[in-house]
């Protein structure tokens, strides 16, 4: 069901991040690398060396946390120090159980040849069985312990293994849950956001949770038939303003309050995605923007969990707790 709230601008975004409840600082923009494949590299090296970026976000699932790796040891090499840096990781599903936390966050900091990550998150609120088929079949989809696993984070920070930690693709009464049991707060909410699905209600209850949340996936996706680069109204605003579908979108995002992840493998469209600041989208234009009414996600999990014969999650309301 399509969300119709709307929330207001929330000004001009300055260059500096958004403060996190630890006190630390996420930057406003980042790079995803969510199917850069071998591209990953490069990409990271490009962004941070030649682009400006101090953000980098990535995860285990994607296959690529060695050529990640080796994007963020390139960009050191070129005098980028490691407290400048700001590196996001993800715990993936078959790792949420309690054991398996500290063995996962030390394969993920080998792969990256880092010492500790600045954001650890939960990728996903599933705990599914070592090998599990993509939808998983009968019995691959096991109990997922949240205090357990959150437990275990809370000590990896305590540890200095990990500066911060929180949690991604969370429902409303998941993240309440959590909130509940939690002895320290996330940090941070990862979600897709953009105009075509600006998920509000989670965004108001990150706000008055003081949790920062990251929009990903803000400019749509081609390859989920949802590409919002060409969309009129996007298109209309950025003629308007004379800047790419590509910055107004990464500007929403950041006027709405949320850090911002893009993802390219493009070094032309990195640079123009960090090129973001020192202008704003007028109020009546980031009303248009926030009034698209075909509200839909891109990512939805359906391949990954939903097996429509034999469950659990037998469609992608069961998945999101029946809150769209």
């Amino acid at each position: 069901m399509a969300q119709t709230h709307q929330l207001p601008a929330q000004g001009q975004a300055d260059h500096q991040g958004f403060k996190l409840l630890s006190g630390r600082t996420i930057p406003r923009v980042g790079l995803g690398t969510w199917k850069s494949g071998s591209k990953a590299s490069d990409a990271v090296s490009t962004a941070i060396i030649e682009a400006g970026y101090r953000h980098v976000d990535t995860a285990s699932q994607y296959g690529i946390e060695k050529e990640v790796g080796q994007g963020l040891r390139a960009a050191m090499k070129a005098g980028i120090e490691r407290k400048d840096l700001f590196i996001t990781s993800k715990l993936w599903c078959t790792d949420l159980s309690a054991d398996r936390v500290r063995v996962a966050l030390k394969n993920t900091l080998q792969d990256l040849q880092l010492d500790y990550l600045d954001l650890y998150l939960i990728h996903w609120p599933f705990r599914l069985k070592g090998g599990a088929h993509k939808p998983p079949e009968a019995g691959e989809v096991l109990d997922f312990d949240m205090e357990g696993v959150w437990r275990e984070m809370e000590q990896l920070v305590k540890d200095g293994l990990v500066r911060d930690i929180g949690v991604c693709n969370f429902t409303l009464k998941k993240l309440d849950k959590l909130l509940q049991i939690a002895q320290t707060k996330p940090s941070v909410c990862q979600m897709e956001m953009h105009p075509g699905w600006r998920n509000d209600k989670m965004l108001e209850a990150c706000k008055k949770n003081g949790i920062q949340v990251t929009a990903y996936s803000p400019l749509g996706s081609q390859d989920h038939g949802r590409d919002l680069i060409h969309d009129l109204t996007v298109t209309k605003v950025a003629n308007k303003l004379n800047k790419t579908q590509g910055q107004i979108l990464v500007k929403w995002a950041l006027q709405r309050g949320t850090s911002v992840i893009p993802k390219s493998t493009n070094a032309e469209r990195i640079g123009e995605n960090m090129q973001v600041f020192g202008f704003e989208i007028p109020e009546e234009d980031f009303r248009a923007l926030s009034s698209i009414r075909d509200q839909r996600r891109v990512v939805d999990g359906e391949d990954l969990f939903v097996n429509k014969s034999h469950g659990p999650y037998r469609s992608t309301a069961d998945l999101w707790d029946n809150e769209d």
